[in-house]
């Protein structure tokens, strides 16, 4: 049992490395004005902590521990393997990476490394062993940080010996590699391991109009799994040698959403706490946002750590547009809301050189705490600061889920057809925006978690059903449930091979319909949703053409040569409802249909009126915690039901309007 924190960390990463010795005291001085409690330390520090092969100084690193320590700031201490130093690379070139287009890298940069060099693993595993001896047990950590933000992506012949080793243990033998991979295909049966060679563009990878696509799904895939495995085993390295000094101190690693690399349910089963990076564009929907938060919690089921978000401007995007005054508290809030127990920015000051001096900080480069952003975050650290232990470890309990799986991610993108346009978080989002818009709690599943606490299920893009996910979702309606499923579900096995048979596959009989046929629309073609009460709906991107087999049509196609055929169905099966959705409707079909859906499963809302506000739900000993977020861009009423309550972070009551930005916490009994 790892210890809680004790507070809600606010702070985030700070480098003193990068400054003066004079610079450290005056950074404190203005964090204690801000409120910051916590210090990300150490991330970027292993060239200054190991000069050479055989020397090791962490008088510099004591130093910063100590004033952090005796300034009551508590330290999530990084491990430094996030970027390697230049002589390990100098002296031995195959710890760097070699990439998609086949090309071995040269010293720069960061997430440099390859993972299954173990040159890397002996120096990263004894720096980190000299860490977690001199630190381990120190009262003033209060988390262990490993490496930064792991990405995937190396093509080495490190990788290719040991793919062909975690090939051999995955499945025993080369008949069972061709058979998953459909080998006979294009004449490529493999008669020997070493005829295996990692899929970059070199190989079986294709660049499929910018797009990264591949010969052999199944073989990609499962690189991209051996890819995930490889960069967890170091992970779990790290966290290990930790684990021999301190048994107590929670570790982790952070995380970035959506992105495609390490399937992440697997990672968080490894991982004490989950934490992650939270950088939405300026044009980032809101409810998008909202699902990476609810993914991020979904991942243990837990509530989860904000370790890194600006509180200004980002420096790496195309248009890195600053955040409009009370933006910053507004989207904090929002993280807590969501099931965050810190509230941390990348980065505390504001580096004067290198690619991120653009990043928005705490501290700015003029030094001063007469700046806009810091006064905001002062007044957000008060407000925290008012919440004490209050919210810490309280759930966010939800009637609904979405099933999200980093393999069907990888598999739904790599299809070579029907669309382009096809794109799996843009599919998943869709889904969870109509939850969002009406306020429904949603958790983020994966495929073999318990269904049973749901009252409906959306599945999306189910395109890879693998063993036992058919049987879950079956007994998940049968008991009662309402499943929402539809186009491109039910297509393929665990190797990316077609379930003979019809479309949905093994979902077909629970979906109550098969498909025939499905037709991709262009870019600007649309077709019809004609619903029985004579509504409509617009529809594009993909069509499927559908044969009820004892569903019910809920809409019909309205143009094209299959006009008049069944879009959208709906099956009993068991003591519960089965929702097909062929088609991709637009935002008002779509959220035409989830209402059917809802009522049917009497999901429930956080709060009872239609507003537009956000309002976000998380409860903790007989207590709920709503949280009311206005992200319209305009101003908005209170919501009936809430006027008159109090604001637990200003102890004023509630506005009767909402500008925008506005932000509000009401605690009463759950």
């Amino acid at each position: 049992m790892t210890k809680p924190f004790t507070r809600i960390l606010f702070g985030g990463d700070y480098n003193p490395e990068q400054w003066p010795r004079e610079v450290w005291d005056e950074d404190i001085r203005l964090f204690k004005m801000a409120g910051i409690n916590s210090a990300t330390i150490n991330v970027f520090s292993w060239a200054k902590l190991q000069p050479d092969e055989n020397t090791y100084d962490f008088s510099q690193l004591d130093e910063i521990v100590a004033l952090l320590g005796r300034a009551g700031i508590d330290i999530v201490l990084a491990t430094s393997t996030g970027a390697m130093p230049a002589w390990l690379a100098k002296k031995y070139p195959e710890v760097t990476r070699v990439d998609f287009e086949g090309r071995r890298h040269l010293y720069g940069g960061r997430h440099n490394h390859c993972p299954n060099s173990l040159v890397f693993q002996k120096y990263a595993g004894r720096l980190v062993e000299q860490l977690a001896r001199r630190y381990g047990g120190n009262p003033h950590i209060v988390c262990w940080h490993i490496s930064n933000e792991y990405n995937t992506g190396c093509y080495c012949e490190n990788c290719a010996k040991a793919f062909r080793v975690w090939l051999k243990k995955k499945y025993g033998t080369l008949e069972a590699v061709n058979d998953a991979w459909n080998t006979s295909f294009w004449g490529h049966t493999f008669y020997d391991w070493d005829e295996i060679v990692p899929p970059s563009i070199l190989s079986e990878g294709m660049d499929f109009g910018g797009l990264r696509k591949t010969n052999f799904a199944g073989m990609s895939i499962d690189y991209d799994r051996f890819l995930s495995d490889s960069l967890l085993e170091n992970f779990k390295m790290e966290r290990d040698i930790i684990r021999r000094y301190d048994p107590d101190t929670p570790v982790t690693t952070n995380l970035m959403g959506t992105y495609k690399g390490p399937d992440y349910f697997k990672w968080a089963k490894e991982m004490d706490i989950v934490s992650w990076d939270n950088y939405p564009a300026y044009n980032t929907p809101w409810s998008y946002t909202a699902m990476c938060h609810d993914l991020m919690r979904g991942l243990k089921g837990k509530p989860f750590m904000l370790m890194e978000q600006t509180p200004s401007q980002q420096n790496w995007q195309p248009y890195n547009s600053l955040k409009k005054p009370g933006q910053m508290r507004a989207q904090s809030l929002q993280t807590v809301a969501h099931g965050a127990d810190t509230v941390q920015f990348f980065q505390l000051r504001r580096s004067k050189g290198g690619c991120e001096k653009f990043h928005g900080a705490v501290i700015s480069h003029s030094g001063s705490s007469e700046t806009r952003v810091f006064r905001e975050v002062a007044r957000l650290g008060k407000e925290l600061a008012g919440l004490g232990g209050s919210l810490l470890g309280a759930e966010s309990p939800a009637e609904a889920g979405v099933l999200f799986d980093w393999d069907n991610y990888w598999a739904l993108e790599y299809a070579s057809g029907p669309s382009a346009d096809l794109t799996y978080c843009d599919q998943i989002h869709r889904y969870y925006r109509c939850f969002y818009n009406r306020h429904i709690p949603v958790d983020m599943v994966p495929v073999d978690g318990d269904l049973s606490r749901y009252k409906v299920i959306a599945a999306p893009v189910l395109y890879m059903v693998k063993e036992g996910v058919a049987e879950a979702l079956a007994r998940f309606v049968r008991q009662g449930g309402v499943l929402i499923t539809g186009f491109m579900s039910g297509i393929v096995d665990e190797s990316d091979n077609v379930h003979l048979g019809g479309y949905p596959g093994p979902l077909r009989e629970l979906c109550g319909v098969w498909a025939e046929e499905i037709d991709a629309l262009a870019p600007g073609q649309q077709n019809t949703l004609r619903f029985g009460d004579w509504t409509e709906a617009g529809c594009a991107l993909l069509c499927d053409i559908l044969h009820p087999e004892g569903a019910e049509t809920v809409a019909q196609y309205g143009a094209d040569f299959y006009a008049g055929t069944p879009a959208v169905t709906r099956h009993a099966f068991g003591k519960g409802t089965v929702y097909y959705v062929g088609t991709q409707p637009d935002e008002a079909g779509l959220a035409k249909i989830l209402d059917m859906a809802v009522q049917d499963a009497g999901a429930r809302p956080a709060i009872a009126d239609e507003t537009a506000l956000e309002v976000t739900r998380r409860v903790k000993d007989g207590k709920e915690f709503l949280f009311i977020l206005n992200f319209t861009g305009a101003e908005q009423p209170v919501p009936e039901s809430l006027r008159g309550e109090t604001d637990r972070l200003t102890g004023e009551k509630l506005p009767e309007i909402f500008p925008p930005f506005g932000a509000a916490l009401v605690v009463r009994e759950a």
